[in-house]
């Protein structure tokens, strides 16, 4: 899916026009030199070198938009196969929404002005139909998502002094991966 949706939005980025999907939110696809290297985890994504961490930090993009004041939206597609058509973000998708987050914070570090609200285009398989016969149809929403990246940089900083420190970190309850070391003994 994601890589047919690339192919529609891409058709309407090369000729600075809305996709259907964008037309009530006077959107169009963003049409940067990097957008296909950003798209692109395996060749760095949308990177940001932290100076302090001495580490770069990157995530691939599945698209991003734009609105007529040059304010960009990050965009993530899904997919799911459910019997419903899934129009909101369901309640155990807080990895997207920090997906979302990290993604806004990324692309605000190489300078771009970027609006807190991302958009998840969700694709749900069509279920009712009587049969496959070699096709599958689904019902596709548009998903707004209100971010807030101000997490982001306080984690990195505690990420970052833990994996320098030479103390292990307490143990924690709920924590898995003290559940394996705890285990593994």
């Amino acid at each position: 899916m994601d890589t047919l949706l690339k192919k529609e939005f891409d058709e309407h980025r090369a000729k600075g026009t809305s996709h259907p999907l964008q037309a009530d939110l006077c959107l169009v696809p963003a049409n940067l030199p990097e957008i296909n290297k950003w798209r692109d985890s395996l060749r760095g994504g949308v990177a940001y070198y932290h100076t302090v961490h001495q580490c770069t930090y990157y995530g691939g993009i599945d698209d991003l938009w734009v609105d007529e004041k040059q304010t960009y939206y990050v965009v993530d597609y899904k997919a799911t196969a459910k019997a419903e058509p899934v129009t909101s973000l369901p309640d155990w998708a807080d990895g997207y929404r920090r997906q979302a987050e990290f993604y806004q914070w990324l692309l605000r570090k190489n300078g771009l002005v970027v609006s807190n609200t991302a958009y998840f285009v969700y694709c749900t398989g069509d279920s009712s139909r009587s049969g496959f016969d070699n096709q599958l149809l689904f019902n596709t929403h548009v998903i707004p998502y209100e971010g807030d990246d101000s997490w982001v940089e306080p984690t990195l900083d505690e990420l970052q002094n833990c994996l320098l420190s030479t103390d292990i970190p307490p143990y924690q309850k709920n924590c898995k991966y003290c559940h394996f070391a705890e285990q593994n003994k």
